[in-house]
């Protein structure tokens, strides 16, 4: 599969009423007035974006020159619909009006650009064609024996192997994450086995009473278990929200990625915890239901 789309560089030299040349400093998040941008033009809407705002020009749209703006961008420039965008291209100052903001999925590695403009904003300047090429493995070399004879300007970049370091170093981030976070989830169960083994005579004196009083080995059992259920709904509510408060602000706010959680992991790993308490509570109280009430009682 081939995809094709025009690029061109340009450079934002103005937005609504306020000039980049005037700025003492830049507002955060701008980062795409720092210099030239990839820009393109389109008819319809590219393909890894999400209208948020506005409405996409038509196919053969022939009025005032429109531009589509990354949605964050007009966040951070406090942008609204209708506002006015200057920016140079090939040396020459333009203006364009803002038609809509996208959401663009950066993570698709595609063709993503800040800024499309309609088509008859930019397409009469000179520009180059950018294309990506989906290829079996092992069929790089013929594309590049075809292509650099008929077209010896062409530069090639070989993404396959870039994106196979990629996944190899985000591999070993996961496996250095899921080590550390082994290591507390066994801490964790050296510790609460440490408060079992700490409680276990009061326990024993309280399941004593209780059969003493006539209540059942299933009885006190079930006291146990429900104890150990309480006890299991606190640390996982505590859990939760402190890990998606933490794992919130990271991703959000320090990475400044989308926030995605995945509920159904984040539920199995609830279920799961909770039920390992509940098992090693429930373990550590069997003993307590062996002791004879007579022997327990003198020993106390």
């Amino acid at each position: 599969m081939i995809r094709t789309v025009p690029a061109m560089r340009g450079t934002i030299t103005g937005y609504g009423t306020t000039r980049v040349a005037d700025l003492k400093t830049l507002p955060e998040g701008a980062w795409a007035l720092r210099g030239e941008r990839g820009i393109t033009f389109s008819a319809t809407l590219p393909e890894g974006s999400e209208l948020t705002a506005g409405r996409w020009w038509p196919r053969e749209y022939r009025g005032a020159p429109l531009v589509s703006i990354d949605e964050r961008l007009a966040k951070a420039l406090d942008l609204k619909i209708g506002d006015p965008l200057s920016y140079t291209l090939l040396g020459v100052e333009r203006t364009a009006r803002i038609a809509s903001f996208r959401r663009i999925s950066w993570d698709t590695l595609g063709f993503n650009f800040v800024m499309v403009f309609s088509p008859n904003a930019i397409e009469d300047a000179p520009h180059n064609l950018a294309a990506t090429i989906d290829l079996a493995p092992g069929e790089e070399s013929m594309v590049m024996r075809a292509l650099l004879p008929r077209f010896p300007s062409v530069s090639v970049i070989e993404v396959r192997g870039v994106l196979g370091q990629v996944r190899d170093i985000v591999s070993q981030m996961a496996t250095a994450i899921t080590a550390a976070a082994s290591v507390a989830i066994l801490a964790g169960v050296a510790v609460l086995i440490g408060a079992i083994a700490a409680a276990r005579e009061a326990r024993t004196y309280d399941g004593v009473i209780l059969r003493t009083l006539g209540a059942t080995r299933r009885q006190v059992l079930a006291v146990q278990a429900l104890e150990y259920a309480f006890l299991s709904i606190i640390l996982s509510v505590l859990a939760l929200l402190l890990g998606l408060g933490g794992a919130w602000y990271v991703i959000t706010q320090l990475f400044s990625f989308e926030w995605r959680p995945d509920y159904p992991t984040i539920m199995a790993t609830l279920l799961g915890g909770a039920g390992l308490t509940m098992g090693i509570g429930l373990i550590g109280a069997w003993p307590i239901l062996g002791a004879r009430p007579a022997q327990a009682l003198r020993q106390l």
